[in-house]
């Protein structure tokens, strides 16, 4: 089993990385969202000091930019209060100029892994709309967001994305993420980038997030070396109570097909505040492993929750009790 972190503020000084390396880490995972490989440095150097002092190869994992749509740099942290309204487009919060003729009256629109919901009530000019905050929260720079039921086509890599993978080499990166796959095809084209910058020996990890990923689930399997079951983005394309049977459901195909696959988001989401999880969540971990996943990462939980040790201990410890009999 491999257990994965997500690096940021509350976890890159050496010490706290040795720590959660004790506890049973065995990997960590860059977002290339927010950051880049260059502006990241002292991050990597200190999570490769403290793999130095733990046996065994430590996994350094870059997750790209991809399709995936986001909205532009804020000043500040901005407060959406349900029932008021935001504009969104020109003149209010910037997001992707893609994103803007599929928008139509009522379209549902989530931002941050749909912790905020928006309606749009009103076009005011052909780059913007006003729309109503149906469910309100703290809004920060360069959060996701996705429009329900409208497919649109971006181009799989980013030129920033296209950046990182040249150096991904230069900074020990092992494994690489690509959200949003959609087909083979996405996968071809990172598969090529990686040949041209001489990294083919860097594992792909193929993010299940939007329901054209999990149609052309097995189109994707020769092409990747981990199926990741990414919950964030996946449950904002359904109702949350059909998550869990879409979760099963790629846990089947890939145990049927020998194809390792990952679990991923809000594993133990409550230890961002409190220094132990709930019942529901340490349930979680037992289910994914039983359906057989090969590994198990966490995000906010260590990126800038206030427990990072105590939550990758948690994850490893309720893990590999999963798999001891009673």
């Amino acid at each position: 089993m491999e257990y994965y972190g997500t690096l940021g503020p509350t976890c890159c000084e050496p010490t706290i990385l040795k720590k959660m390396f004790d506890a049973g880490m065995t990997g960590i995972r860059l977002n290339l969202s927010h950051s880049s490989l260059e502006g990241s440095h002292a991050w990597i150097y200190h999570y490769f000091e403290a793999a130095k002092q733990t046996n065994g190869e430590k996994k350094l994992m870059i997750d790209l930019i991809g399709p995936e749509l986001r909205i532009g740099y804020l000043e500040g942290d901005m407060g959406l209060s349900t029932g008021a309204h935001v504009v969104i487009g020109h003149g209010g919060i910037l997001v992707p100029e893609e994103i803007m003729p599929h928008i139509r009256r009522d379209q549902e629109i989530l931002l941050d892994d749909g912790k905020i919901k928006l309606i749009a009530e009103r076009k005011i000019s052909p780059r913007s709309w006003r729309c109503r905050i149906v469910c309100g929260g703290v809004l920060t720079a360069r959060k996701n967001i996705a429009l329900p039921g409208c497919n649109i086509n971006n181009p799989t890599l980013t030129e920033a994305d296209l950046k990182n993978l040249s150096l991904a080499k230069q900074y020990q990166v092992t494994d690489v993420m690509l959200p949003f796959v959609r087909n083979k095809e996405d996968l071809i084209i990172l598969r090529e980038a990686l040949k041209q910058n001489n990294s083919e020996d860097i594992r792909i990890f193929a993010k299940i997030e939007n329901m054209t990923g999990v149609e052309h689930l097995e189109e994707l399997l020769p092409y990747c070396d981990y199926i990741v079951i990414a919950r964030g983005d996946l449950g904002n394309v359904m109702p949350l109570s059909k998550l869990p049977k879409v979760q099963a459901y790629i846990a089947k195909v890939c145990k049927e097909h020998n194809k390792n696959f990952m679990v991923v988001t809000q594993m133990l989401d409550s230890m961002i505040r409190n220094p132990y999880p709930t019942r529901a969540e340490v349930n979680d971990i037992y289910h994914a492993v039983h359906q057989g996943a090969n590994a198990l990462m966490l995000t906010g939980e260590t990126a800038h929750g206030r427990y990072p040790i105590e939550a990758m201990k948690m994850l490893v410890e309720t893990a590999n009790g999963s798999l001891e009999e009673l």
